[in-house]
């Protein structure tokens, strides 16, 4: 159940929208459920007598009893409260208890008070209702409504559990600003697919990934195209920001400016200036220099970071663990912007959701994150990602680690209480998941294939290291469609010079195999970082074969010992 409040000046112009037809004729049978008269105010809906006009005087009659200059610019309430989707149907009378209990808590109209505001609650779907009051009082003061939103989302959790309604997340101060419903209303009437609020959260995101000075910073914003607004103390030094998407205009065609605190609560510049204030990042090549590196190499560079921020998620440093948390989010916004279109809508919804994961009451003022700040910065400078070739494999062993890295920071918020932080983490893993599982069909697939065409004498001694390195597992493991993968890196391995079965046990004991949804995917990954072997395989097939079977055009099948066939793996040449 989620109430959203809001403020206005017209209370005729709200109700006729909450009376009227809706946008794309969704109202149906608007009505009373419940109002601050012991019998229903009058109610256009139901009585053909009543009309908007009267129910607004009556609303607004204590507004306009006091002198002109005492009434507030701004007096109409509105707070519209919604079932969650799968929620059975609440009954009239039901939902105005719902109304009662939240204006109540919210300090509109406490019970008993005989003083208190005007208010009506409207009802003209099956899942929602909206309120509506005008803030003056019968006694011409002003209602007590400090943190009204916070108490009205606190009635709404003690409501769901008695009325038997999912219970969902409570909030803890947090988050973003949710766009209003005039913004959500305009973003529509413009074809916007998305509220300016949330297209200019997600582009400042982007802009402060990897920023190494508040300069970059705002120097990134401008090349983005935004309007970009500095608030000066008269000094000049800059106090704070504000930035307007091009062409986004109000009524009287002034730009539309949102305050970085008004994107969220970290995008404030003196919030903006401890993150950058944490040292220097490395630069790496310049977007510049003719032979800076692929895109492979930075996100190469990242996954070990990420896998170190997954294990400070394990330990007792709050603040160490928040901050590696920022770099995180930063790290999923410069992937979102350089990765291939096949995978980079499910990013973006990644970064999206995670940037909730990266705020909570847990500071992280004195903490260093520069390592992985600066891998997000690299991966920035390296430019757009291919979806093929090392760049796409590349991209899948750094995505293999964010979704087991994620997945850490969903089990760390739940431990501290953070319900959203958890739920917005988990919902990033669910992107990322996504997104791993388009990028890695191509490098996988390459090397299945090499791993299919190794000898069964080859096969088998790698199968015998997966069961001594992994007793556990091993039946799991050897089943997999990836054991083929895994044997082809294994074989890698050891031509690489590295004894297989040590760096199998290293590569096991790095981290918990538990929350991995492929425990084969993360053991080829982590193998291939460890032994610094291509991210597309590929070496295996050219090592000439020294033991060949013969097998005649239709004969049986030879079987190694995972019981996986190897028909015809390795044919004696032709004389």
């Amino acid at each position: 159940m989620v109430p959203d409040i809001s403020t206005g000046s017209r209370t005729y112009g709200l109700l006729a929208y909450l009376y009227g037809p809706g946008r794309r004729d969704e109202h149906t049978d608007p009505h009373l459920v419940a109002s601050w008269l012991p019998e229903l105010a009058p109610d256009p809906g139901r009585d053909p007598a009543a009309t908007l006009k009267e129910l607004t005087d009556r609303l607004d009659l204590p507004v306009l009893a006091l002198p002109k200059d005492r009434r507030p610019a701004r007096h109409v309430w509105h707070c519209p409260v919604r079932t969650a989707p799968g929620d059975r149907r609440l009954t009239d009378a039901e939902w105005a208890q719902v109304a009662r209990r939240i204006i109540h808590a919210t300090g509109i109209a406490e019970e008993g008070d005989s003083q208190a505001c005007r208010w009506i609650a409207v009802r003209h779907a099956e899942d929602h209702i909206h309120l509506l009051a005008t803030l003056v009082r019968e006694d011409g003061r002003r209602p007590r409504r400090h943190q009204d939103g916070i108490r009205a989302q606190a009635e709404c959790r003690r409501i769901e559990a008695e009325f038997g309604l999912q219970v969902l997340n409570p909030g803890d101060r947090t988050a973003a600003q949710r766009p209003t419903s005039a913004e959500r209303s305009k973003a529509e009437r413009t074809g916007r697919p998305e509220p300016s609020r949330e297209t200019l959260r997600a582009s400042v995101r982007q802009a402060l990934a990897g920023a190494a000075t508040e300069e970059e910073f705002f120097r990134r914003l401008r090349e983005a195209g935004l309007r970009v607004e500095k608030r000066r103390a008269p000094s000049g030094d800059t106090l704070g920001y504000k930035v307007a998407l091009p062409g986004d205009r109000n009524r009287d065609g002034e730009p539309i400016w949102f305050s970085g605190s008004k994107l969220a609560p970290d995008l404030s510049l003196p919030r903006i200036r401890q993150r950058l204030a944490a040292g220097p990042l490395d630069d790496g090549p310049s977007a510049d220099d003719q032979d800076r590196p692929r895109p492979a190499r930075p996100r190469r560079t990242a996954a070990p970071l990420v896998e170190r921020a997954a294990a400070t998620l394990t330990a007792d440093d709050d603040e160490d663990a928040a901050a590696q948390l920022v770099g995180m989010g930063e790290l999923l916004d410069a992937l979102a912007q350089t990765s291939p279109a096949s995978i980079r809508g499910e990013l973006i919804q990644a970064a999206r959701a995670f940037e909730r994961a990266t705020r909570s009451h847990t500071r992280a003022e004195h903490s260093d994150n520069r390592a992985i700040r600066s891998a997000a910065r690299g991966i920035l400078r390296a430019g757009d990602a291919l979806g093929s070739g090392e760049d796409g494999g590349a991209t899948a062993m750094l995505l293999s680690t964010l979704v087991l890295a994620t997945i850490a920071a969903v089990h760390w918020h739940s431990a501290r209480g953070h319900a959203q932080q958890a739920a917005a983490a988990r919902q990033a893993a669910w992107h990322l998941r996504a997104a791993y599982r388009s990028s890695s069909v191509s490098p996988l697939g390459a090397m299945r294939g090499q791993g299919r065409r190794l000898p069964p004498s080859t096969r088998r001694r790698h199968a015998d290291t997966v069961s001594s390195a992994l007793p556990s597992r091993a039946d799991q493991v050897l089943a997999d469609p990836g054991w083929d993968a895994l044997a082809a890196t294994l074989d890698e391995v050891e031509r690489a010079g590295y004894e297989p079965r040590a760096l199998l046990q290293g590569v096991i004991n790095q981290r918990e195999l538990e929350s991995a949804d492929n425990v084969t995917d993360v053991l080829v990954w982590r193998l291939r970082r460890k032994a610094k072997l291509p991210t597309t395989g590929g070496s295996a097939s050219q090592r000439p074969c020294t033991k060949t079977v013969s097998v005649r055009r239709g004969a049986a099948e030879h079987t190694d010992a995972t019981g996986r066939a190897a028909a015809g793996a390795n044919r004696r040449p032709r004389r």
